[in-house]
């Protein structure tokens, strides 16, 4: 999965247009982008909508926060239709997750789905204290497939008045929490996705801060317009320039033997480098139709 899409959960019409993004997963939302009035209509359209989706994007639900009194009923009301994943935000620590897979574990056997047949996901970053517990996802849940953060929410925690400076870059405090859920997503061996770009207007924005993401290792992006998936889509799908460049190193070791560095094209590789390109070529496999 490359491209995550936000959906409101109570809009048919933003629902459709989704569909034809491209997007590998849409995340259908109850949280932020829904009213209060209008909590059970988005469950309501969620299940129908899930339960109606034949082949195409993965489906995920953003539940609403485990703060409210409004996240038992989510699960109650989506369980049965059996999305691909849950997106818990504003978690703490990994015991956040195990507190809503312990949930998951009554309303799956209650509903006749196989256990842990729903997988999880997060929003890790979105309080000042959520920064000091990245380690504690490892091993938390077997369900857990993904880590994504957010700066909006953490703003308002902060207090801040602004989390991007006057060139539009995201400022101290931010970059770390990017930092350091890209690091606790890859030491608890799950999906980095990077965060939304909020200027879906601005197409450069997007895909400079694609390409950065791609860069420091996130593996997949989210986006709340349909109009920045393609080009998510584009930045996270290796080229047939970077394959052939992986096929080479892993050719250069197979025929070198057990070697722990080759030379190619008059360029040191090690085995970082054979392991980053083993992931390359996977990556693109598991991508085909």
């Amino acid at each position: 999965m490359r491209s995550f899409l936000f959906v409101p959960g109570d809009s048919e019409k933003k629902q459709t247009k989704a569909e034809t993004s491209g997007a590998d997963a849409l995340i259908l939302d109850l949280e932020d982008s829904v009213a209060l009035s209008a909590k059970e209509t988005a469950r309501r359209m969620a299940y129908d909508y899930i339960t109606a989706h034949g082949s195409g994007p993965k489906l995920v639900v953003r539940m609403n926060a485990l703060d409210t009194p409004f996240w038992e009923e989510d699960l109650a009301a989506i369980v049965p239709a059996q999305p691909f994943a849950i997106m818990v935000p504003k978690t703490i620590s990994g015991a956040c997750l195990q507190k809503v897979a312990a949930k998951l574990d009554h309303l799956e056997k209650e509903n006749g789905i196989e256990a842990g047949a729903i997988k999880l996901c997060n929003v890790a970053t979105e309080t000042a204290m959520s920064l000091f517990n990245m380690d504690s996802y490892k091993d938390a849940t077997p369900r857990l497939f993904a880590m994504t953060w957010g700066a909006e929410d953490l703003a308002a925690d902060l207090g801040a008045q602004s989390n991007k400076d006057e060139s539009g870059v995201y400022t101290g405090p931010y970059q770390m929490a990017r930092t350091l859920c890209l690091l606790g997503a890859v030491a608890a061996e799950v999906m980095p996705v990077d965060s939304i770009c909020k200027e879906f207007r601005d197409e450069a924005a997007l895909r400079a801060e694609t390409r950065a993401a791609l860069r420091d290792g996130f593996t997949a992006k989210m986006a709340i317009h349909p109009a920045q998936v393609p080009v998510i889509n584009e930045v996270f799908t290796p080229t047939e320039e970077d394959l052939a460049h992986a096929r080479a190193i892993v050719q250069a070791f197979e025929e070198a033997g057990d070697v722990g560095v080759v030379n190619l094209d008059g360029v040191m590789i090690d085995m970082p480098h054979l392991k980053q390109a083993r992931q390359l070529i996977a990556k693109a496999e598991a991508a085909r139709p």
